[in-house]
Parts: structure tokens; sequence; C-alpha cells
């Protein structure tokens, strides 16, 4: 299936999954080998490198945590050139006064919340997608 652009369908599609486990933020000197981790994610700084991954992981290499999270997926196929999704998901998980730490992959949007709150950020992904699917219904009722 090809990417989706528009954000009236970005949002209705987006079926958030939290995944299992906690995750951290943490960061290594540029030339670190990773190769005895294994990241999620990576992201090269002029202060070092961020890796996000498993915290055992992280614990287990001595890592610092700068950030433990539960890790949301958007299931949805999300254009990387679309406008509005991160805007709408990031205000929605604010005004429940939930942080987010945003990835934006090839494929799907990444969103990291404070461990403990992943279950309320759920909650409020969900409550969005619901939203979004009604106003499509009325708008198609008063048509």
């Amino acid at each position: 299936m090809p990417p989706i652009s528009n954000l009236t369908t970005l949002l209705q599609s987006m079926q958030p999954v939290l995944n299992d486990g906690v995750y951290v933020f943490s960061t290594v000197p540029p030339n670190t080998d990773l190769r005895t981790l294994d990241p999620i994610g990576t992201f090269r700084e002029a202060e070092g490198l961020t890796v996000v991954l498993a915290e055992e992981q992280a614990q287990q290499a001595g890592l610092p945590v700068l950030f433990r999270a539960a890790w949301i997926t958007l299931t949805v196929h999300s254009d990387l050139q679309a406008v509005g999704l991160t805007a709408a998901f990031a205000t929605a998980l604010g005004n429940a006064n939930i942080s987010c730490n945003v990835i934006a992959a090839a494929f799907h949007d990444h969103v990291f919340v404070p461990v403990e709150l992943g279950q309320a950020a759920m909650a409020v992904l969900w409550a969005l997608q619901r939203q979004a699917l009604s106003e499509a219904d009325i708008t198609r009722q008063t048509r």
C-alpha cells in the first residue's frame, strides 16, 4: 500500500500499538562500536550519538539513561512529506500533559512517551483516531 499523506486519512488510520518493554534514550561517544548493542534507533549529533534501545540492553552496557519510555508505533503507512500528523498527535498528548519524542521512519511514526504514561497516551491516541472517524461520518451525513 502506498504511503498516505492526507491528514484526515492519517488520523483515521493511525492504529497505535503499544510495543512491549521499556525503552530508553541514551548517548554514546561518536565512534562507539554498536555491534554489541541492538538499538531501535540512532541519531548522530555534534555532542555524541543518541541511541534508543531496550532498557535491559542499556543497563547491561552501563549506558546512562536519559529518558525511560513506552514505545508506541502508529501503524498507518505515513508519507514522510505528510503535513500535520505529528502536530495533531503531539498537541493531543500535550493537552493531556504527556510529553512525547517522535521518530519518523520510512513507513511509520514512532512515539516515545514516559513509561508510566504509556496506557494513558494510548487512550489519547485512540480518542484522536475516533474523533477523526466521527468527524468524517458527520461530513458524509451532511452532504
